[in-house]
Order: C-alpha cells, then structure tokens, then sequence
C-alpha cells in the first residue's frame, strides 16, 4: 500500500542544508490505520506532505499502491492528488459561501468526473451522518458538522489512502472523540488511514502508533484500540 525506502528531505542548498527526514523506511498495509507522531521540528509535517504527494523525497522511493511517485511531475503528482488520496485537515479548508453539498463535489470536479457527481457526494455526506445538512453553509454547521463534511469530501473519490493532519486540533472534547469514531469505523470498513497528530489520545485510537524525532522513526508499535467502530 505505502511503502518509503530510504526517503530523506533537504530543505536549502549550497552550505546551508537541512536535513527535514530521513532516511525513513515505512511500510503501511492496506487497512491499516496509523498515527505518526511527535514535537515540533520532528519530521511529521515533512512526512506529511510526502505522503500526500504535496512534496517529492530528495533521495530514497516512495510507492503508493504499486505506483512509485518519488519522482513524477507536479501534473502527474496532482493526479494521485486528486483519485487516490483524500485529505482532511484541521482548519477543515472549505469554502465558506458554498454549501455542504458542493463543498463535497468539489474533488470529483478536479478529478473531471462528470456524471453522477452531486448524488456521489449526498452519498458520502450520508455516509458521515449528514445528509440532511447538505444545503447547509459552512457557519451554519459546528466545528465537528464542518469536519465531517471535510471527512465526506475526502471520501467521495474513493481514494486509497485518507491523510488526515490533525484533524482534531481545533475541536472540543466531544467532537475530537466523534471525529476519531469516524475515522475508526472507516477504517473498519477496509479504509486505508494515516493520521498525524501531536495528542496522546488521539493516537489510542490507532492500530499503530509511529513516533518521529528529529526526522527519524524512534518508536514504531502496535496497539490494542481503545475505540472500535
């Protein structure tokens, strides 16, 4: 399913070079659900953005789903974007004068899916608990509402792999917990999912739990859930 071997990340050049990650070999199975963690600094942003093909390694091979994507162009890069990974982020990142519904459309449009569009994304608005908020503005909706339309729009491409970067970081206690019950049951319905965060426990609802410092991976367990779907 993921597979790094020997991935390192240089940021600079010339005399002034710094060693973000690596090198890092990791390997995630289809269905599994991980937590990478660790302070500031460690390598888990860098991580990241090269699990999300939002960056490239500077040395070593990344392969997602058979596909080694260490050293595509941007255009095939935002193909693998688009169809493979669905992403959800802690500032939720949708559109405000847009409804659920649309909100949700919106990776089927740059995957230049065509037909069926608004029915797949009702679908996976249902599928999170919010089918009847589909015309709902996102300032009609709270913080937990907006995540969750954020977890249907990553959904409703069927990618391979959900990426979620701190996806309770701006929530209270009660919707942090609904959240992760989600991202559970997805992933006990076969879904790949790799969530990075920086809370002890968040990370106890994961399966394994790998921990990073200083763009090495120090700790890489696994774990019994403590929430199943």
């Amino acid at each position: 399913m993921i597979e790094l071997n020997g991935v390192t990340k240089i940021y600079g050049n010339g005399s002034v070079k710094v060693r973000a990650l690596g090198p890092v070999d990791l390997v995630v199975e289809e269905g599994d659900l991980v937590a990478i963690m660790g302070p500031s600094g460690s390598g888990k942003s860098t991580m990241m953005n090269i699990l999300g093909c939002l960056d490239v390694p500077s040395s070593g091979h990344y392969s997602l789903d058979g596909i080694d994507v260490s050293k595509l162009r941007d255009n095939k890069l935002a193909g693998i974007r688009n169809t493979r990974i669905g992403f959800v982020f802690q500032s939720f990142n949708l559109i405000a004068r847009t409804s659920a519904l649309r909100n949700v459309e919106l990776p089927l449009v740059y995957a230049g899916i065509r037909g069926g569009r608004r029915a797949r994304a009702l679908a996976a608005l249902e599928r999170v608990g919010l089918g009847e908020r589909a015309h709902h503005m996102p300032n009609e909706l709270s913080g937990g509402q907006q995540q969750r339309v954020a977890v249907a729009r990553a959904l409703v491409t069927e990618p391979a792999m959900i990426l979620a970067d701190e996806p309770t970081g701006n929530l209270d206690t009660t919707s942090t917990v609904e959240i992760m019950k989600l991202l559970v049951e997805l992933n006990d319905s076969g879904r790949t999912v790799v969530l990075i965060t920086h809370e002890p426990e968040v990370a106890e609802f994961a399966k394994r739990v790998i921990e990073l410092r200083d763009g090495q991976i120090v700790r890489d367990v696994r774990q019994q859930q403590v929430i199943h779907a």
